[in-house]
């Protein structure tokens, strides 16, 4: 990333926004993969008469892990509203950013019906899979507002690479996309989907599995691809750097993924994999954007 953003306290609460936004995903795992998606029975209260958790519930500990996925999801609605505010305040110049600072709230609104809709339906795996997804989106949001932050102006970008090498990275993308959605069938087809009365998708989790590692090689593949092309045409250090940090992560996440298989899908790397996944939306964004770039800010 670069060093010199127009404005540093505007740079550091979009970087807070962002880490919320990953961080929900992670408490969001941690209700799923120890069954309290249902630990707050209904929605919006945690029970019939009350908002919180109260004594006696059945739901034991589980109700405190729901309840605390709840009350993040306040915290990211207040780092979304402080991002429309430091926006419109520190960059009033940014047309563009300005129009965007409000896409953040309102995906997190957004979210918040798909969560209730999830636990409404008694956790749906179509509706948790949405719910994770949607997730996804706002961290490509979020990570999209914060690169545009380091760049000066609302001008069309210019090209800093050759427009095949573009077109890959761009494929990148959509099979990362591809690849997420084939990681919540996984998980919505396997042990991890909820308790042992959590409806599942009823796939076989051995063959959706080797789907999900199959569009996992496309995808490091052509990974390799744009970081191969961007040395061989002499693309800049801070490109080369970008696609390395993804090559990177997509060899920990691959990595990962064939051990938690091979280790019976133990939760808790599951639950590294459900970040190591947010973090890798992020890193792939970032590289996208390096591809094509306005003038950095110096000042």
């Amino acid at each position: 990333m670069p060093d010199s953003p127009a404005n540093p306290w505007l740079r550091r609460l979009l970087i807070v926004n962002l880490v919320a936004e990953v961080g929900i995903v992670v408490t969001g795992g941690l209700v799923r993969l120890t069954g309290s998606g249902l630990g707050c029975p209904t929605w919006p209260r945690c029970t019939a008469d009350s908002f919180v958790p109260v004594a006696g519930q059945e739901e034991g500990f589980r109700k405190f892990i729901e309840f605390g996925n709840r009350t993040l999801t306040g915290v990211v609605s207040i780092a979304a509203l402080l991002v429309i505010v430091a926006i419109w305040k520190l960059a009033p110049e940014r047309a563009a950013l300005k129009r965007l600072a409000f896409l953040p709230l309102i995906g997190v609104g957004l979210q918040a019906v798909v969560g209730g809709i999830t636990v409404l339906t008694g956790l749906s795996p179509t509706t948790v899979a949405l719910h994770f997804l949607a997730s996804m989106v706002l961290i490509w949001l979020s990570t999209y507002l914060l690169y545009r932050v380091t760049q000066e102006g609302d001008e069309p970008p210019t090209s800093d690479v050759h427009p095949a090498i573009r077109s890959v990275a761009y494929a990148v993308s959509a099979v990362l996309a591809v690849v997420l959605a084939l990681g919540t069938v996984v998980t919505g087809s396997g042990p991890h989907s909820g308790d042992a009365d959590t409806p599942r998708f009823g796939f076989d989790p051995r063959s959706v599995s080797w789907l999900h590692a199959d569009a996992v090689m496309l995808f490091v593949g052509l990974v390799v691809a744009v970081l191969v092309a961007t040395h061989a045409t002499g693309a800049s250090e801070r490109v080369r750097r970008a696609w390395l940090v993804v090559l990177g992560l997509t060899l920990f996440q691959g990595g990962l993924g064939y051990l938690q298989y091979f280790t019976g899908i133990p939760w808790l790397l599951v639950l590294v994999h459900m970040l190591a996944a947010s973090l890798l939306v992020v890193a792939v964004t970032w590289a996208v954007l390096t591809l094509r770039s306005r003038d950095l800010v110096t000042a």
